[in-house]
């Protein structure tokens, strides 16, 4: 199947368009009053009839919506252009308006131990107006509920996928929603396992946006770490350290950090031997802020580090000067947590 974006149909369908009927095409996709082509007004009525019946308004399609019992998180099942299936969430944040968790593929060939959606495989990336869409599908949502809060202020690239292994889609996404909403730089995350070849790239990527960045360490031991991530190497954390320095060299500044993420699992990487090499890992690097995650997912070999344990996990690095939050699980109960999104629908087997 060949994909063409809505920007590129555009182009095919009005080879002699101006250029500002693009923009207005564009825009429209973002305005609140509009819901389909027919409303776009400021496009002629032949123009708007041609898009109706050739390019969708929207790429998803609600198959199925949940809420949690603490009415704070929804997820949806969101049916893509080929009939396969994403999850996609709305999370309330701590300033009482909404993040969104994006996913970038469909399944995952990262295949981290403690994540569901790495028992899917990987069947393929997602398009730009794919992961645009799951924006403008919960913008809409909470436009028709004028009971919830009405605004979206975060976007977090942490649902289903690899986001760097998709990484031209994933950018031009990123740069789409800079443009049309009021997303600020620090206000999307993106959070990696950590693909070096595309850390590189984005160094001296000219069209990267230099958003939040997050990755997925999980230990600072390599052993450990490839156990839990079995697509790490042997020297891939003293290339991680390279590269971070010279990012946060280049990029760095009071409100532009890395973020390391930590998920915690009982007696195989919440130890205060881990703690120690962690915390001497993350001041080699520089300013890192390292996100301790609970494991939610059970469906693997893995166990969820007990509370005294994380505690006592905290207050090492806390000790050794590292600044550490431990992340609040949300939607668990309609498995929309951290590790947790799958689809295993019939659809993905075609």
């Amino acid at each position: 199947m060949v994909y063409h974006s809505r920007r590129e149909r555009f182009i095919q369908l009005f080879t002699d368009a101006p250029a500002y009927r693009l923009k207005q095409l564009e825009s429209g996709l973002f305005n609140p009053a509009f819901r389909n082509w027919r409303d776009v007004s400021n496009m002629p009525e032949a123009m708007r009839e041609v898009l109706g019946r050739e390019v969708p308004w929207m790429s998803v399609t609600p198959t199925l919506l949940e809420e949690s019992a603490g009415k704070d998180t929804f997820k949806a099942v969101l049916t893509v252009t080929d009939g396969k299936q994403i999850e996609s969430v709305l999370m309330k944040n701590p300033r009482g308006w909404w993040t969104i968790c994006v996913s970038s593929q469909i399944g995952c060939a990262m295949r981290c131990g403690f994540c569901a959606t790495g028992k899917m495989g990987l069947f393929r990336s997602l398009d730009q107006d794919e992961i645009v869409d799951q924006y403008r599908f919960w913008n809409e949502f909470i436009l028709d509920h004028a009971e919830l809060p009405q605004r979206i202020t975060n976007v977090v690239f942490m649902g289903m996928g690899e986001p760097m292994a998709n990484y031209e889609q994933v950018r031009s996404a990123i740069n789409t929603l800079l443009k049309h909403t009021d997303l600020g730089l620090t206000r999307i995350t993106v959070s990696t396992v950590g693909i070096l070849p595309r850390l590189e790239q984005l160094l001296d990527d000219p069209l990267w946006p230099h958003i939040r960045l997050a990755i997925s360490l999980h230990s600072a031991e390599p052993i450990t770490r490839k156990q839990i991530v079995p697509t790490s190497y042997d020297d891939f954390l003293p290339k991680l350290k390279d590269w971070a320095k010279r990012y946060l060299k280049k990029f760095g500044n009071r409100r532009h950090h890395l973020t390391f993420e930590y998920v915690m699992l009982r007696k195989v990487n919440d130890t205060e031997v881990h703690a120690k090499l962690l915390a001497m890992f993350v001041n080699e690097v520089g300013d890192v802020r390292v996100n301790l995650i609970p494991y939610n997912f059970t469906g693997m070999e893995f166990q969820s580090s007990l509370p005294k344990s994380v505690d006592i996990f905290m207050k090492l690095l806390e000790h050794h000067g590292v600044t550490v939050t431990k992340r609040r699980t949300m939607g668990d109960d309609i498995s929309a947590a951290c590790g947790q999104l799958i689809t295993l629908t019939s659809t993905l087997s075609s």
